[in-house]
């Protein structure tokens, strides 16, 4: 199969989490976290034009002080973001040339397709223009971030051979979780032969500190391990791989990633044990059992969205932190233009169509109330 990988440590350096001083990027610590990274023969970096002032922080201290082919910098176009033609989306690729100064991305990705996202780049047929940039010499590699289901990243594939790699959010906690089907979308990519590279390993920070029962089972099998270490060596240790990022916001962190991943080779089957131990203690605390069929969206006259709200509802339940659930309920609710959980009106229709025979009126009430939801404002 594809990979394109093998010159590159497994360790990626994900810059959406940069540390500042006040409102600015503190450019002289994220410039000491660059040379550790760089001196442990780790050289992938990860921005996006999205990430607003990462690819000049990336500049000062990087670009100008590394030759060019000693890393690999990888930045993202997010066409849906304000674009109204073509040319404002190709607008994003030339500031982002002249943000970072690197005359060339060495991996350019299409951001976060999925949904109606995906409609965006092909109506601007910005496929075809990454493949000229390419011919250019401007873009070494060419592929995608996604968040959605296997079967939407299958139909993508299938329509865009040309694809070289995907980025991926991949973690242990969602690898077998049928609401999220983080193996399903990896070994889909996998089947069309194409690399990956994983992101959000450690589930934005939440595997770093995870249910007490979770660590528990960490703890006992490394007690000097981090909770962290763990979901950076899962991801690391799949098969098909350019990188896997970790968005790491001060020295502290850098060091911790370098020293379990500086010589990584691969999971022993004791630590793969551990963390199926790991998942199964994850399984054994309740969550609404909502697989995302939404069967109960087609049949709601609120459009509520009723999935969404117990995605951002478990995820409470899991790791206790309410401004992650909160953030989640917002983007996958109100960004997606559905209804918030209090706009029930308890008809009951959802729960005569949900194969999962949730409650899920009762279910609604409970997470709107955990979630502290306020009512949407009404034009």
């Amino acid at each position: 199969m594809a990979y394109l990988g093998e010159n590159i440590k497994n360790l990626g350096f994900g810059l959406m989490r940069l540390p500042r001083k006040g409102e600015e990027f503190d450019i002289e610590q994220i410039k000491q976290m660059v040379d550790l990274f760089m001196e442990a023969g780790c050289t992938y970096f990860d921005t996006a034009w999205a990430y607003k002032g990462s690819e000049d922080a990336i500049r000062q201290a990087l670009v100008e002080r590394y030759p060019r082919d000693s890393f690999q910098l990888a930045t993202k176009m997010a066409a849906w973001v304000g674009c109204k033609t073509r040319e404002d989306a190709i607008r994003q690729f030339d500031e982002s040339l002249k943000n970072t100064g690197a005359g060339y991305f060495d991996f350019y990705l299409l951001h976060n397709l999925g949904e109606h996202r995906t409609q965006v780049f092909d109506k601007f047929e910005l496929w075809d223009w990454a493949a000229e940039q390419k011919a250019k010499g401007l873009i070494r590699h060419f592929g995608f971030s996604f968040h959605s289901t296997p079967e939407v990243l299958d139909e993508i594939l299938t329509a865009h051979p040309e694809v070289e790699f995907v980025q991926l959010q991949i973690n242990y906690a969602d690898w077998e979780n049928p609401a999220i089907q983080s193996r399903a979308v990896y070994e889909t990519a996998r089947k069309h032969g194409k690399s990956v590279v994983i992101m959000e390993p450690v589930k934005g920070g939440l595997l770093a500190a995870p249910p007490e029962p979770v660590l528990k089972v960490l703890k006992e099998a490394e007690p000097e391990m981090s909770a962290a270490s763990w979901a950076v060596r899962f991801a690391a240790g799949l098969d098909g791989l350019i990188t896997v990022l970790s968005g790491m916001s001060d020295l502290d962190q850098m060091k911790d990633n370098l020293s379990y991943m500086r010589d990584f080779t691969g999971l022993t089957d004791r630590e793969k044990d551990v963390l199926e131990r790991a998942r199964e203690e994850l399984a054994k605390i309740p969550t609404v059992p909502c697989t995302k069929c939404d069967y109960c969206a087609k049949v709601c006259p609120q459009n509520i969205g009723v999935s969404a709200t117990f995605t951002a509802a478990n995820m409470l339940t899991l790791y206790g932190n309410l401004k992650a659930a909160q953030g989640q309920e917002a983007w996958l609710v109100g960004g997606h233009g559905k209804a918030n959980a209090l706009e029930c009106i308890k008809c009951g229709a959802c729960e005569s169509v949900c194969p999962q025979h949730i409650s899920i009126r009762d279910e609604l009430e409970k997470a709107a109330k955990a979630l502290e939801l306020v009512p949407a404002k009404k034009d």
